[in-house]
């Protein structure tokens, strides 16, 4: 893999001193760090274009979103006013 470019990352020197006493490549995990960051970020943005879509087939409902709350949580916890 050939790297191009570069990013600095600064860290309290209390990290620093602790990072020195361990025996890794911290170029290395910074990478893959980020590498998973993307991942969970391109993850996280699929996911909120399938939720925008399952809710755009909904937004137009004629029914009363708080009558079918209401009865949903009767119909699972019973009626409170009983």
């Amino acid at each position: 893999m050939q790297y191009e470019d570069t990013v600095l990352v600064k860290v309290d020197r209390e990290t620093k001193d602790k990072m020195k006493k361990i025996n890794t490549n911290w170029s290395e995990v910074i990478r893959a760090a980020i590498a998973e960051e993307v991942s969970r970020q391109k993850n996280l943005a699929k996911a909120v274009a399938i939720m925008d879509r399952i809710f755009a087939r909904h937004r137009h409902s004629k029914e009363d979103s708080t009558k079918i709350i209401r009865y949903w949580r009767e119909h699972r916890y019973g009626s409170s006013s009983s």
